[in-house]
């Protein structure tokens, strides 16, 4: 999940579009410097967890925008033989 604003950290409620309805938790987030934006992992039920669908997140009580983003955020550029 990408989201803006302040990162989202561990346990800040993820909402539907509507900003009232928790629908999961973020596990994990922090800023990526690779990508100049926040992302965060965490968990949504299975109709929520398509790509591109978009929900807010609970970020020191104001929300912010997310999108659920496909894992790696950042694609790697190395070669594992």
């Amino acid at each position: 999940m990408v989201a803006g604003g302040a990162p989202p950290r561990q346990h800040a409620d993820i909402l539907l579009p509507d900003g009232e309805t928790r629908v999961g938790e973020v596990s994990s987030g922090a800023f990526s410097p690779c990508l100049g934006k926040n992302v965060a992992m965490g968990y949504v039920p299975k109709e929520h967890a398509k790509a591109g669908t978009q929900l807010k997140v609970s970020v020191r009580g104001k929300l912010a925008d997310a999108t659920v983003t496909k894992m790696p955020f950042v694609a790697n550029n190395y070669y594992k033989g």
